[in-house]
């Protein structure tokens, strides 16, 4: 008989892998379910927005009888405690966990899940995480206001050091000064002559969430920056973290601000992400004079997009540019009768070697004013979670997401903070919105 387990958790992970919650991921190897790793995007208006926050979990053989284990991963080598729940050794305290006394009815039952979990996890990152402290959550003298803002303060700071700027370091091999640390490029990797059944799974990385990440830092790059000008103007650089009544000297927050150098260090960040699909295209060229298979089939992709859009009547142009079929070029008409009417816009589709393991990376060259595209061209759109493999699913999400007249709320789509402030603000604001949307529209034929 089948374990009920592994058959619970499997379905847990696919149904999460599947939901259109942008804010949560689980993977896990294929050869080991029990071991499972979770990524939480911080939740926006808080001192965690859009920092990536990686956590571990064990189920045991008795789950769901018993709940999972689990562990901070994003604590800068157990240097920081981000919340007076998730310490700096990974342990999260959570009465669902057992890790925590809680109110009768709060413990562990069969009837949840992992994510569940992940969503109280996410839950205790909130805008006020002092009164998270047993004991503080009512915490009102004028010491506990001045620590619940020295709190926030660090926390902001420490999100975007440590589980932002850190971890891109590390994907994109960066020093702190911003020097590349020498990497083998697919390229060169395709002449290494290794049989892949002499190598051991659990000898190589597992870092299921490197390219999500990338493309969400290209997302809320712009919203780092405007975190990091907010908070210039209310701490200093060099100036002391402040350690909180509940922090203990090998469980604490210590350090410095220095957003100067956070800023520094986010740009050098934004011009490697660049740099790469620029890196992508040649190297897309190389593997499409070989023959490669994901040549091959990105090129028949394409044939296909271009005849369904002819047999369909869309007036939009797909082309491959330089008849590379790792970067697609399309000319976009704006819809008739909506504020996109008379607009031309190029947008191109960058496609790496290991597409679709990287998934593409979409970006208008022609400048567009609109809540769902970020100042420097990045597309914020959702590609159907099981067709990531079809580059048509990716067009068409991209178009849904520029034409979408009645969407609803979600801040974890903020990647152009002021074109999202006036689309989402009260009905001038949303009429001034318009116009510079129009305005951008009209201005994309002489643009483009």
């Amino acid at each position: 008989m089948a374990d009920q387990s592994i058959i619970r958790i499997t379905k847990e992970l696919s149904d999460i892998q599947r939901t259109s919650d942008l804010s949560l991921a689980v993977a896990c190897r294929d050869i080991d379910v029990r071991n499972v790793k979770a990524l939480i995007i911080g939740p926006h208006d808080t001192p965690y927005e859009f920092g990536f926050f990686e956590f571990a979990i064990r189920f045991n053989k008795e789950y769901p009888r018993k709940s999972p284990s689990v562990n901070g991963i994003t604590t800068n080598g157990g240097r920081c405690r981000f919340n007076p729940n998730i310490y700096a050794s990974g342990k999260v305290c959570l009465s669902i966990l057992g890790t925590w006394r809680g109110e009768r009815g709060e413990e562990w039952s069969a009837a949840q899940g992992l994510e569940s979990i992940l969503i109280s996890i996410q839950s205790l990152m909130s805008g006020n995480p002092y009164e998270n402290e047993p004991g503080f959550e009512e915490a009102n003298e004028a010491s506990d206001k001045k620590n619940q803002k020295d709190y926030v303060q660090k926390i902001r700071h420490e999100s975007l050091r440590v589980s932002v700027i850190q971890r891109m370091e590390e994907y994109l091999g960066l020093t702190p000064e911003g020097a590349a640390i020498a990497q083998q490029s697919a390229a060169d990797q395709d002449q290494v002559d290794i049989d892949a059944e002499d190598l051991d799974d659990a000898a190589v990385p597992f870092e299921p969430f490197k390219d999500l990440c990338k493309r969400r830092f290209l997302w809320y790059y712009d919203n780092y920056l405007l975190a990091i000008q907010k908070a210039k103007k209310e701490v200093k650089d060099h100036q002391a973290f402040v350690r909180m009544p509940f922090e203990g000297s090998n469980n604490s927050m210590e350090g410095k601000f220095n957003y100067t150098e956070l800023e520094r260090r986010l740009r050098n960040i934004k011009l490697a992400l660049d740099n790469e699909v620029v890196k992508w295209a040649k190297e897309g060229q190389i593997a499409h004079d070989k023959e490669m298979t994901v040549s091959v089939n990105l090129r028949h992709q394409h044939e296909q997009v271009v005849q369904a859009f002819k047999n369909q009547g869309i007036p939009h142009d797909v082309q491959l540019e330089d008849n590379n079929p790792f970067v697609w070029v399309i000319t976009y008409f704006g819809r008739p009768m909506t504020n996109l009417d008379g607009g031309l816009f190029r947008i191109k589709i960058f496609f790496s070697t290991r597409f679709p393991e990287e998934q593409p990376r979409v970006k208008f060259c022609t400048r567009i004013f609109h809540h769902r595209i970020a100042e420097d061209g990045t597309a914020c759109y959702f590609p159907n979670q099981l067709r990531k493999d079809d580059v048509r699913t990716h067009i068409e999400a991209v178009f849904a997401a520029l034409e979408e007249e009645d969407p609803a709320y979600d801040p974890r789509t903020l990647v152009n903070p002021e074109a999202h402030k006036l689309y989402w603000g009260g009905a001038d604001e949303r009429k001034n919105y318009n116009r510079r949307l129009r305005r951008s529209v009209q201005q994309s034929m002489d643009d483009f």
